[in-house]
Parts: structure tokens; sequence; C-alpha cells
């Protein structure tokens, strides 16, 4: 009876404990609380902003502890608690261990997976998911002292109100690390960090190496990243003072979601979610040309446009490595120095030196900065830096510049030591003076002699225009060498009409750049979207590249070739503008490339974009009025519409033929290396065979997600191309497949896919099919030959060709850079 009695009452108890249990917010986790992988257990900030709880990235099977962007249509970790130690299984759990810490355990092994080590224990302890993304671990009765925050331990991602730094007072460093894999959130080889090292600046890292500097903060921006201070979405901010010094920034429209991410391949990324497409854009990414990775061009070398020269007034250091494209030796003075009797030289329009080595004072004024580097014989260059708008920083830099990259706007002074007799005198200036002053009368002369020829023939221009005519090759001296270009009519836009469309060429309308110059999105007036390239002053490729783009592009009409709308030509202002319709998805790298991003690329809409550009290359060898080399595709020059279907873009590089002729040789090798085939890159052989080996190299880089160029593996140093001939002769060919999923109903036409692409790199260019041929073979089902060794086999056989090359005195590009100035053997 006893008993009974007994387990009645022990019923009761539990009953009215369960009654009286007060439920979980949403948004925390209390120190009673239970968070279960098997139960789906998740928590959701207050806002719906965001959600935390287990999730497997990729194809992993692993689960890990995140928080992710909740109304999204595609899930976005930003952050991950247990990021180098995986569950294996769902038996995690996460709650408050004794003392008050959150832990992550496996509840099968009974052992602790992760924890939140807070540096003071809380009595009352609650974990609450903030609408910013930030997990915080907090008293119950303190909602504003947090004791330990996901934001003080970020991973590949920065949200709106982190902070990138340094905290003096703990002796934390806050800095975003790259995952290893799209399938493994685990630290990576890159770093990204906000160095303090003498001046702040930001900084990439791989390993202990730089890869890329933003160059020091200015007050306003990075000296390398002028377009920050102008952008209207975000403000950005660099808090410098005795505690702590961090980069952060912030959302102005808080309808705006957007990220900043370090991607596994050590990009660093802005994102803004599409509501219209429900994906993910890509705001801005750096490093993204040549210029930009870190000391390319040695101590006290500029770089422009991916070539690097020397700053006036000095001399290449080896001369013979220089002129063989090995820029690493850098630069010394024409002149060498001899304090205290030197002077200083003012250098505008740059990114400023790397400030590792440099010392600084937030109050000085101009004429003492410079006197204080004028008495220390290790300043090599001072500058002022307008900090805030109630002082000025003094910046000096003790030791020589490297890092400088020169800027077409935004760009800033530095006053550089030079020898004395490098300075000019007051003499010597009243010589320039009057030099200059008879060149400007007599140019004044011609150029009205010239305005009133110009005006003359603008005005039969604007006379044809009015009628509803359009650009005729007469009307443009650089056409009339072109015999077929004899019916070539092609509208001409009025460079105000550009300027409008564009905002005057806007940093926020700039949505890219290549070797011919900036790339604007544009409006016209009647709502027509346009792309506007635009042929910069200090490009390799100049007026020929623009003029072989129109007479290429202007008559070739076919839906996998980009359209031109028409032209600007404006001799006064020296602009040259080309006019092409809007790609809204931009090009085909910007996705491929990047790993969330090709997670969004499936095999059905991958293997439409392999084929639109097999016909659209055909179109160009075959059918088009004109045969058409076009020696630059790449993936980078693959544009997608709002559809994702693919357009062959940028001709400034083509060659045309008639007749049956296809193919030439040549002296000036064009190209990016990762895509040249051999015998175009080692003799300057090139034909319509050697589209079809950069075509096959897209194939491999469209079907794996991967770069030719620059790709390891760990157990050989084959390029993408011989890893895929391995692995195909090995059988195993959809191995190459690991950044996505694929489902089994597809797997004939991957391994397909790649055989047709490795028949494509094959060295020699005889065994190479034409594009007729591989349009068929990847809409058939029938037997393929098998392919044989591929051209450029490994990574380090294109290094043995480049270098062979390059000793013919040639500017050299060995990223993803068109490369116009090569000499071949």
């Amino acid at each position: 009876m006893k008993t009974f009695y007994g387990v009645v009452v022990s019923s009761l108890v539990i009953t009215a404990s369960l009654l009286s249990e007060t439920p979980r917010a949403m948004d925390t986790i209390a120190a009673t609380d239970v968070i279960r992988d098997g139960d789906g257990d998740t928590v959701v900030s207050s806002g719906g902003s965001f959600v935390m709880g287990f999730f497997s990235p990729g194809n992993s099977e692993n689960r890990y502890v995140g928080i992710w962007y909740n109304k999204l249509s595609v899930q976005t970790p930003v952050w991950v608690a247990n990021r180098e130690v995986p569950l294996t299984n769902t038996s995690g759990v996460l709650k408050f261990v004794e003392p008050g810490i959150l832990a992550l355990l496996d509840e099968s092994k009974g052992v602790v997976i992760w924890s939140a080590n807070a540096s003071s224990t809380v009595r009352n302890p609650i974990a609450q998911l903030l609408d910013s993304g930030n997990l915080v671990v907090r008293d119950v009765n303190d909602p504003k002292n947090f004791p330990w925050q996901s934001f003080d331990h970020p991973t590949d991602t920065l949200l709106p109100g982190m902070k990138l730094g340094w905290d003096y007072a703990a002796d934390v460093e806050f800095y975003l690390s790259s995952w290893k894999s799209y399938d493994d959130p685990a630290s990576g080889d890159y770093t990204y960090h906000c160095d303090p090292t003498g001046y702040p600046q930001n900084v990439l890292r791989k390993g202990r190496d730089k890869r890329y500097s933003t160059g020091p903060w200015n007050g306003l921006t990075f000296s390398g990243l002028p377009g920050l201070s102008r952008n209207p979405v975000f403000k950005f901010g660099l808090v410098m003072n005795e505690n702590e010094v961090y980069y952060h920034y912030e959302l102005l429209n808080n309808l705006v979601i957007s990220r900043y991410t370090l991607s596994q391949s050590g990009v660093g990324q802005r994102w803004s979610w599409d509501d219209q497409t429900q994906s993910w854009r890509i705001y801005l990414t750096a490093p993204t040309e040549n210029c930009d990775f870190y000391n390319l061009c040695g101590s006290y070398g500029i770089c422009n446009t991916a070539v690097c020269g020397c700053l006036d007034k000095f001399v290449p250091k080896d001369e013979g490595s220089w002129e063989r494209g090995n820029w690493s030796g850098g630069c010394v003075r024409r002149k060498p120095l001899n304090c205290p009797s030197d002077g200083f030289v003012r250098y505008s329009g740059i990114k400023l030196p790397d400030t590792e080595h440099s010392w600084y004072n937030r109050s000085m004024n101009p004429d003492g900065c410079k006197e204080l580097c004028f008495k220390n014989c290790s300043c090599m260059a001072y500058t002022i830096i307008d900090a805030n708008a109630g002082g000025h920083t003094c910046l000096l830099w003790l030791g020589d510049l490297v890092d400088i990259k020169g800027l077409s706007a935004g760009g800033q002074d530095i006053y550089i030591r030079m020898a004395s007799s490098e300075l000019e005198s007051k003499g010597s200036r009243r010589k320039v003076v009057i030099v200059v002053l008879t060149v400007v009368v007599t140019s004044l002369v011609l150029l009205c002699l010239g305005l009133i020829l110009y005006s003359q023939r603008r005005k039969k221009i604007d006379l044809s225009l009015r009628k509803g005519g359009s650009l005729r090759p007469e009307d443009v001296k650089d056409f009339d060498d072109e015999s077929h270009s004899r019916d070539l009519e092609l509208p001409l836009f009025e460079l105000s009409t550009i300027y409008r469309a564009t905002d005057n060429f806007s940093f926020n309308s700039k949505i890219g750049e290549g070797g011919f110059g900036p790339v604007y999105k544009g409006l016209l007036e009647g709502g027509q979207e346009i792309a506007v390239k635009r042929l910069s002053r200090t490009s390799l490729q100049g007026v020929n590249e623009f003029k072989n783009e129109v007479i290429c592009v202007a008559k070739l009409q076919h839906r996998n070739l980009v359209k031109l709308l028409g032209c600007c030509i404006c001799g006064e202002e020296e602009e040259y503008l080309l006019i092409y319709e809007y790609m809204p998805n931009r090009s085909l790298d910007l996705i491929l490339f990047d790993p969330l991003g090709s997670k969004l690329l499936g095999w059905p809409k991958r293997y439409d974009i392999i084929n639109g550009i097999a016909r659209g290359l055909l179109y160009l060898h075959q059918d088009s009025r004109l045969r058409i080399i076009h020696r630059d595709l790449k993936a980078s020059n693959v544009l997608l519409d709002s559809d994702m279907n693919p357009k062959i873009s940028d001709f400034g590089l083509a060659r045309s033929f008639g007749g049956n002729e296809t193919g030439a040789n040549t002296s000036r090798v064009v190209g990016t290396y990762g895509y040249m085939s051999p015998e175009y890159a080692v003799d300057g052989l090139f034909s319509v065979k050697s589209d079809v080996f950069s075509f096959g190299v897209l194939v491999l880089e469209i079907v794996s997600g991967k770069r030719n160029r620059g790709f390891s593996h760990r157990d050989h140093f084959h390029n993408l191309l011989g890893h895929a001939w391995m692995l195909h002769r090995e059988g195993n060919a959809l191995e190459l497949i690991k950044s996505y999923h694929i489902k089994p109903d597809y797997s004939s036409e991957v391994a397909r896919a790649i055989h047709v692409g490795l028949l494509c790199v094959q060295q020699s260019p005889d065994d190479r099919p034409t594009m007729s041929s591989v349009v068929l073979m990847l809409g058939n089902e029938g037997e393929l030959p098998q392919p044989k060794k591929p051209g450029f086999f490994t990574e380090r056989d294109v290094t043995d060709i480049e270098t062979s090359i390059s000793s013919s005195n040639a500017h050299l590009s060995t990223n993803e850079m068109s490369i116009t100035l090569l000499e071949a053997r």
C-alpha cells in the first residue's frame, strides 16, 4: 500500500512540475534547456533574421552547430561553433554545463566537443541569439554585459556590427579564416586581418605570407579601396584607441541583406541578397586583378593594369630579370641618397605602400611631418592623412616602399626621399615653364583648327543619326584599312548619353574590369539596361583592339554571343566606349569558382552552359560571315543572362579569316595562361584548334568547379587537365566532381562531358576535334575515341613555357588577365 501511494505522490509531483515549467523562448537557451540534433531543435532570433541549429555543409555527413540566415531560400552559414571537431552522428546536444558554460556534447560518447569558454562564469546563465546574428552568453538579469559572444570568434564571415581587429586589454584578435572546402568548415589556408602593425590596414594572408593589402586607412576608406567612402549602402569605419583597433561596417538600409566572406581560395567577397532572383550576388571582390597581389612589383615598383613599372626617377634593380617579366627584385633610385642633403618628390594617384614598417602621429601638421622625416635618414617617405575633421595624421615609412599600385581615381599623394640632384631647381623650373607655355600656345592653335574640322564632320554624323542613320566606317578613320568593313553599320551613342546612363562612370556603377578597361552598368532613358566597356588609358589593349572588337562583333548574330548595341568615340575626351546588352548574372567565373555560388549551379545548368558555348564557338568557326578565332576564350569571357544562358564576349583579341583559312602564325601572342594551347603559347601558331583547346579547358573547369591555373592535389603536381586525364584512364572520372551533388541519372552525361573536354585539350592540334564534331559528341551517345595525353600536363610545364617565352622581352601575366604583348619564339 505504501508503494502505491508513493507512486501516486511521485506522479503528482512530476505532473505539477511539468505544468509549472515555463516554455523556452524561441531565441534563448536557459540553464535547464537542451537543444538536441535528433529532435531538430533550433533557436531563432527575436526578429526572425537568423536561426541556430545543427546542420551538415555541402555533401558532408558530419554535423555542426551553426548560425545561418533564417528567411532565405539558400541555407547560408555565417558562423560555426565546432568547425574543427565535427560530430559524426546526430547525438549532439547543446546545453549549459557547470559552472554556467554553454557546451556542445556528443551524448553517445559523453564527451564535450566544443564550449563557449567565457572569461568569467555566469551565475544565472542564458544564451540568446540576437537579430544581428550574434550568439551571446549573459546573466539572465544583465541584458547588456556579454562575457562571451560569437562575434568575438568569427569564422569566414564578417557581419554588420562585427569587429575585425584587436582588443589590447584582453590580448585577443578577431579575424576571418577561410573554410577548408565547401564540405568542411575547418580553418583553411587563408586569413583576413586588420593589422595594426605600423599604421592599420587590412591584410589577407596565406599562412604567414601576405597575399593582399588594402593599404592604410585614411579616415574615410582604405587607400587601395577609394570607392568605399562613396558607398550609399554601407558605412565603414576604423576605431583606433589605446584599448583596441578594429575595422567594422554597418548597413544604412535595414532592408539590405549583406555579408563579407573569405572564400576557401583566398578571395574576399562582399555579397548582397537579391530578392528577385532569390540568390546571392557578388558586390565586391578583392583581390580581383594582378595588381592587387601583394608586392608584385618589388620595392619602388608600381603596378598598372597587370604590368609593373618603376616610379619616376627609379630604375629596375636587375634589368635582365625585369625584361624577362620577373619584377620581384623591384627598383632602385636613379641617384643614390646622400642624407641629410636629400629632399622629397611628390607622387600622386597611387595606393599608399604597405605600412608594416611605418610610424604615425595623429596630430601633426604637414610642415612638422616633413621636417621629422627629413631629419631621420631612415625615413624614406611621408604623407599627410586626413584622419578626421579635427586634425591630420603624419605617416612616415621607415624602410623601402612596397606594394604600390596606380589608381585611376581616388589615389593619394606621397612624398618620397630623393637625392638633391634629382630635385628641380628654380632655374630649371623657369625653363620648363617657358617650354610648357610654348607647347600650350602651339597646341591651342592646332586645337582650334582641329575643332573646326571636327565640328564639320560632327554635323554630318549628327544629321545622319537624326535621320535614323548609324555610324559608318568612313566616319572613323581607324576603320578604313579593313576591306571587309565597307558595309559595317553600328549605332553611335553620344558621350553625354553614356554619362547619364552610368552616373558619370560612378564607382557604384562599376561591375568589373578586364584587360580592355573597366565595365559599367548603365540605364538608358528608355529603361534599357546596358553594359559599357570603357577603354582605359593605361590598358595594354588600345584602339586596335577596340576597332577589332567592333568589326568582329557588329555583324555577328547568335544567341550564344554577346550583342554589341553600339559604340561611342569621342576624340576630344579620348573616350572609346563599347555598349553591350547587360548580362544580369555577369561572368561565369564569378559563380563557377566561388564555393557558395557554385553550389547553386547544378549539373543540368552546367551542361546547358557547355553546350551553349560550343554552339557559339561553332558559329564563329564555321557559320558566321567571317571565320573568327577568338584567341581568349575563358570563364571570365563567358557572360550569363537572366536565364543563365551563356554568351561569349570580349573579341578585342580575335582574328578573322576569309575563304578556307583556318589559322595563322604570329609573333604577338595574346590570351591567358591556363587556356592557351601549347603550339600557340610556344610558337605563336593559332587556329580554330587553339580555340578548341581553350574550350576543352573550360569544359573541365565547368565540370569540376576548379581553375586549371593554380590547381593543386596532395598526391601529384599535375594541373586540372592532367588530374582529369589520370582519373579518366583509371575509370574514376566522376571523382572530378566534389563541389556539388549530381543525381545518378546524370552520371553518364558528366562522364561524356569530361571525355569530350579531354579530347579537346590533347597535345597535338591534329588530334583535337572540330567544334562541329564537339557539338555532335555532346548531343549524342555514340562511342568516343580515347584521348591522348593533354597539352601542359602539369603546372610545372606551364611555368617552363612561361619562362622560355618571357626571355623574349615580354610583358608577362600569369593570372586570369589577358596577355597582349608576348613575343613568340
